[in-house]
């Protein structure tokens, strides 16, 4: 498969998400933020949850409550226009 086809497979949900402020890595942080809110509901502080996530994904706990509150925000689509 060339880089072409697959471009052209997600292109409108690319398009979606570029207009949305959406970087492509978040992806990677979503089972992230799921397992915060599980730790959370779970009677869990959150700098604890933040603690835990920090060594688990390999990243600062400064980037891990940037995601969280990143990954919190209400979708903003074509507000840029």
């Amino acid at each position: 498969m060339k880089v072409v086809e697959i471009l052209k497979l997600g292109k409108e949900m690319m398009k979606v998400l570029q207009e949305s402020c959406i970087k492509m890595e978040d992806y990677r942080y979503v089972e992230m933020y799921d397992e915060y809110r599980d730790i959370v509901a779970c009677g869990g502080k959150t700098s604890y949850a933040v603690a835990i996530l920090s060594e688990r994904y390999g990243i600062s706990e400064r980037k891990v409550y940037y995601l969280l509150r990143k990954l919190s925000k209400d979708c903003t689509i074509g507000a840029a226009r």
